[in-house]
């Protein structure tokens, strides 16, 4: 991808460093003992062990292995929960509060041991991580924080006056022997060993259907995979319609990269309490530096249109406090699936067969909870006990979470009176190329986007999932449903569930 002088690039560091493993599309109707659907660290991480415990799997992927989320994640690995303990422990208890702790920890070193046994270089480095207060805060939040993890079992967490950052952070916990990867380079490695152990990835495959119960198939056109278990992990479920949907909420959150001096930034993760909050890590780059990266300036998915400012305040907020910051030279978005109390789903499918599971949920910690989702589902689908599975398990009712449910409910039934919005164009002559706009038709909404070379292709602007009205992502170039978190490219094609239907083409003839 080539860039204009002082013009940063779209997309991760990642996808420079790796590749986006493809292979062929499924040609053929297939059996096995699990088919999963999605080939993100989740999925590979799943179908790896599973076929460790030799079982017979195949994975099934839109596109290349990675190419969701996993390639967009800035890659944490910690137990330092995003949605802290001390609102965990109040909404779950105190047990839950400990199973995540010690859930979270064990799969950081289920990644580090898989690392070394399947050889895999993917940078895997143990650092600590630091969380450190925002100047709204007053000290007594890290107090709550600090009772609460060590309540959880985290004993070794403690309070410092400062974290090593290059500005005074005033005072921090810190979460010693956390660890950081490349992720395209791990997951490069756990397809190969997963595939070493006869496993079967079929990229290209656009999932239409997922059937479970005796004789469970999973149909992608004119074919399917016949399976004893089937395991969803698209970021959020295309199997499912409403119910797990209305437990989860999708927010889009951005990042910028920008090379560093080495050791100019001392290693390790970071985190502040700002809300939104600010996230920021060190990876290798060139013999004399390293890529400091800076997330945060999350929001609603499609409730926002100023992502593209987004990386600036982000790169103002950098600047002001890393000032050996060179040109910025990567950003990009993502998305992130928080739940009512900030753990993953991770089990059988609410409403569905017994042998339909599903991963979503990550609740911005995606790399451990795709992990966790593995070991667990290797458990269930082998029939052994897990003591995680109640604290993972997609059916619960966290009733004291109540509140944020009916806000968030709320807001999302608030965005159905887009139908009843002017558009953002009235002619589309108002649309510059490669951008996009939402214009009304008589009764209709148009998604109406120009190409680079001037050409003007309409879809409609319904969401394929449950019709709210999508909106344009000029920091993505994508179409950003602001109920549920589906996304479409430019094109219409959908990228994001939970619709799993592409925009309805408008173009005449």
């Amino acid at each position: 991808m080539n860039r204009a002088a002082g013009s940063p690039e779209r997309g991760s560091p990642w996808e420079k460093t790796a590749k986006l493993p493809v292979r062929a599309p499924l040609s053929t109707s297939v059996d096995a003992d699990v088919c999963v659907v999605g080939a993100g660290i989740s999925g590979l991480t799943t179908a790896y062990l599973l076929s460790r415990e030799g079982r017979s799997v195949v994975v099934l992927d839109d596109g290349p292995a990675g190419g969701g989320m996993t390639r967009a994640t800035t890659a944490h690995l910690t137990h330092a929960l995003d949605d802290r303990y001390f609102l965990l422990e109040r909404v779950r208890g105190d047990e839950v509060s400990r199973v995540a702790a010690e859930s979270h920890t064990v799969a950081i070193d289920r990644i580090e041991s898989i690392a070394r046994e399947a050889s895999i270089d993917c940078e895997f480095a143990r650092v600590d991580g630091y969380l450190f207060l925002s100047p709204h805060h007053a000290e007594s939040l890290l107090d709550r924080e600090e009772k609460a993890v060590h309540r959880a079992g985290l004993s070794r967490v403690e309070r410092l006056p400062r974290s090593p950052l290059p500005f005074d952070t005033g005072p921090c916990l810190r979460f010693p022997n956390q660890a950081q990867f490349h992720p395209l380079k791990y997951l490069n490695g756990v397809l190969k060993a997963f595939e070493d152990q006869g496993g079967r990835l079929y990229s290209g495959t656009h999932v239409d259907r997922v059937e479970g119960g005796a004789g469970a198939r999973v149909w992608a056109g004119n074919h399917h995979v016949k399976a004893k278990n089937i395991v969803v992990a698209t970021q959020t479920p295309i199997n499912d319609l409403v119910k797990v949907h209305i437990k989860q909420f999708p927010y889009a959150t951005y990042v910028i990269a920008a090379p560093v001096p080495k050791a100019s930034v001392g290693e390790g993760l970071y985190w502040d309490t700002e809300d939104p909050y600010h996230y920021v890590r060190l990876t290798p780059w060139s013999p004399d530096h390293d890529l400091l990266m800076v997330g945060g300036e999350d929001h609603k998915t499609g409730q926002a249109e100023d992502g593209v400012e987004r990386f600036g305040r982000l790169e103002v907020w950098a600047r002001e406090r890393f000032s050996m910051m060179e040109e910025r030279t990567f950003n990009w978005s993502g998305e992130v699936m928080e739940t009512l109390d900030g753990l993953a789903m991770i089990g059988r499918n609410p409403m569905d067969a017994d042998n339909v599971f599903i991963i979503t949920g990550d609740s911005g910690m995606g790399m451990t909870h795709g992990t966790i989702a593995g070991m667990l589902l290797t458990d269930l689908i082998c029939d052994r006990p897990n003591p995680w599975a109640p604290a993972y398990d997609p059916s619960r009712k966290p009733v004291r979470a109540v509140g944020t449910f009916l806000k968030e409910t709320a807001n999302m039934a608030a965005q159905y009176a887009d139908w009843i919005e002017p558009g953002d164009v009235v002619s589309e002559d108002e649309i510059p190329s490669g951008q996009g706009a939402i214009m009304r038709v008589g009764l209709k909404k148009l998604a109406v986007y120009r190409d680079a070379s001037g050409a003007v292709h309409r879809f409609s602007a319904v969401c394929t999932h449950l019709g709210c009205i999508v909106g344009w992502n000029a920091a993505a170039s994508t179409w950003d449903c602001p109920c549920h978190g589906s996304r479409f490219d430019a094109m219409g094609k959908v990228v994001n569930g939970p619709a799993n239907r592409d925009l309805t083409s408008e173009d005449q003839g």
